[in-house]
C-alpha cells in the first residue's frame, strides 16, 4: 500500500499529518499494549504473596518482561499476527507469543502458564484500548489543541480593540471587537479542553463475567478486587468495579461526547472565519507557488478552514456512533463493540487533521482594519440601541418606538443620527454631547477588556 493506493485519506493524502497516531491506534499499537497488559499482570501475580506458585520475580526477570513490552516493534507484531493466522484469536496469539519469549529464561518459563491467568480476552482488550486513548490524549491531542489555542490567543490579542460590526441574524447589530469574538471561542474550547483532560479512563480485570469466578476458585484467600484495583491503577487508569465480561465503555462514550462537542465548536469557528474572510475582515497570507483557482488567478480560497470543517464533521460522525453504540451490549457481552473500537483511531485521525488544518489557516490570517472600519462607518443605525437606552434612563417618552421609527430597516448616516440626538432637548446637555461624540467604532462596551481576559 502507498499513499496513492490507500483506501482512506488518513492512510493516503493525510498520512503525514496523522503520523503521531500510528504507533497508538494501529494494529501494532493495539498488540503492543495487549503485550504490556499481559506482562504487567504476570508481575502483579508474582507480587501477591498468597500466589505461591508464582514466586517474587528477580530483577533480571522483571527487566526481561519490561524489555519485551518496551522493545516491542513491528517485527514482533508480525510474529503475533502469524500465530493468529493459526489460532484465529488475536488475544490468544499474544499469550502464545509471550510464552515463546519466556522459554529462554528458566525462572519465567516455570511460571509461563500464569500468563493470561484467570483472564478473559476483554480483561486485556479493555485495558489496552484505555491505554491507547490515554496515550492519544496526552501525547497527541493535547499538543494539537494547545497549538490551535495559541494561534487563536495571538489573533485575539492582536485584534482586542479592533471594533467590528456584529451580525445577529445576519443583520447589522451592536458593535463588538474582533478580538472579543475570538475570545468567546477560546473560552468554549478551553472548557471542553479541561473536560477532555479530566475525563477518567476506566479499566477492569475481573474475569469472564466480572465476578472473579476463576480467580476465587483457584485462590480463595486472595483479595481479588483489591489486587485488580491496584493493577488497573498502576497503569494510570481508573478502576471500574462493576462490569460484565466487558468494561461497559461508558467512559469511551463520555470521551467521545467531549470530542464531538469540541468538534462542533470548531466547526462553528471555521464557518464564522470563512464568513469573515468572505466579508474581507480577514486577509489570508499569500503563499508563493500556491494556486487558489484553476481559472481565476486572483483567488486565495479559505481552504484550510473548509478542510478543517469537513474533517471535524467526519470525526463527529464517528464519535457520535461511539457514544450511541458502545454502551450497549446484549446480556453479558456481544461482539459488536470489537469492530467498532477498531475505528477509534479514525475518529482521532480526522480530528487531528482538522486541528492541523485549522492551525495552519489561523497562522495565515491578517485582520484588515480598513475593511472592518468601512462596514462600521456605513451602519450608524446600530447606535439606535445606545440612544434609546439613554433616553430610557432619563425618562423620555417612547424611546424604543421613536428609534424604531427612525432606524428599522433604514440606512442611517452620521448626519441623521446627530440630528435626532440634537432634537432630544430633554436630555442633559453633557449627556447629549456624549451621544453626539459617539460613533459605531466607539460603541463597543467592554469588548476590548473582555478580549484580554483569560
Amino acid at each position: 500500500m502507498t499513499a496513492l493506493t490507500a483506501l482512506t485519506p488518513l492512510d493516503g493524502r493525510y498520512q503525514r499529518q496523522i503520523e503521531p497516531l500510528r504507533p497508538i491506534f494501529s494494529e501494532a499499537g493495539l498488540i503492543r499494549r495487549r503485550v504490556l497488559v499481559e506482562l504487567r499482570w504476570l508481575e502483579a501475580l508474582a507480587a501477591e504473596p498468597a500466589i505461591t506458585e508464582v514466586p517474587q520475580l528477580s530483577p533480571d526477570a522483571i527487566a526481561l518482561l519490561r524489555g519485551l513490552a518496551e522493545n516491542f516493534d513491528e517485527a514482533a507484531a508480525a510474529e503475533v499476527k502469524a500465530i493468529e493466522s493459526t489460532t484465529n484469536h488475536d488475544v490468544k496469539a499474544v499469550e502464545y507469543w509471550i510464552k515463546r519469549q519466556l522459554l529462554g529464561n528458566a525462572e519465567l518459563k516455570a511460571v509461563s502458564e500464569f500468563v493470561h491467568f484467570a483472564c478473559t480476552s476483554e480483561d486485556i482488550n479493555n485495558l489496552a484500548y484505555a491505554l491507547m486513548l490515554k496515550d492519544a490524549r496526552e501525547s497527541v491531542m493535547v499538543a494539537a489543541l494547545t497549538r490551535v489555542l495559541g494561534a487563536l490567543r495571538h489573533l485575539a490579542n492582536e485584534s482586542a480593540d479592533l471594533a467590528m460590526l456584529s451580525r445577529t441574524h445576519g443583520q447589522t447589530a451592536s458593535p463588538t471587537t474582533l478580538g472579543k469574538e475570538l475570545r468567546n471561542v477560546i473560552a468554549r474550547i478551553e472548557r471542553q479542553f479541561r473536560q477532555l483532560e479530566a475525563q477518567p479512563l476506566l479499566g477492569k480485570i475481573n474475569g469472564a463475567v466480572g465476578n472473579y469466578n476463576a480467580h476465587v476458585i483457584a485462590y480463595p484467600e486472595v483479595d481479588w478486587p483489591a489486587l485488580a484495583r491496584a493493577f488497573v491503577e498502576s497503569l494510570g487508569l481508573t478502576w471500574n468495579e462493576h462490569t460484565t465480561q466487558i468494561e461497559p465503555h461508558d467512559f469511551v462514550a463520555e470521551l467521545s461526547d467531549i470530542c464531538r462537542r469540541l468538534g462542533t465548536i470548531l466547526i462553528d469557528l471555521c464557518r464564522d472565519i470563512w464568513g469573515y474572510v468572505s466579508l474581507g475582515y480577514f486577509r489570508q497570507a499569500r503563499i508563493e507557488g500556491e494556486v487558489g483557482s484553476s481559472t481565476m488567478p486572483h483567488k486565495i480560497n479559505p481552504i484550510d478552514f473548509e478542510n478543517a470543517e469537513g474533517n471535524f464533521g467526519l470525526a463527529n460522525a464517528l464519535f457520535g456512533h461511539f457514544a450511541e453504540k458502545l454502551p450497549i451490549s446484549r446480556f453479558q457481552r456481544d461482539l459488536t463493540d470489537s469492530t467498532v473500537l477498531r475505528s477509534l483511531g479514525s475518529a482521532f485521525g480526522y480530528l487531528l487533521v482538522g486541528l492541523r488544518s485549522l492551525e495552519r489557516g489561523l497562522t495565515k490570517l491578517r485582520a484588515d482594519p480598513v475593511r472592518v472600519g468601512d462596514d462600521l462607518d456605513q451602519a450608524w443605525e446600530v447606535l439606535g440601541e445606545a440612544v434609546q437606552t439613554v433616553m430610557r434612563r432619563y425618562g423620555l417618552p417612547e424611546p424604543y418606538e421613536r428609534l424604531k421609527a427612525l432606524t428599522r430597516g433604514a440606512r442611517i448616516d452620521a448626519a441623521s443620527m446627530h440630528s435626532f440626538v440634537e432634537s432630544l432637548v430633554e436630555l442633559p446637555a453633557d449627556v447629549r454631547q456624549r451621544l453626539l461624540e459617539l460613533t459605531p467604532a466607539r460603541y463597543i462596551g467592554l469588548a476590548g477588556e473582555l478580549a484580554r481576559r483569560s
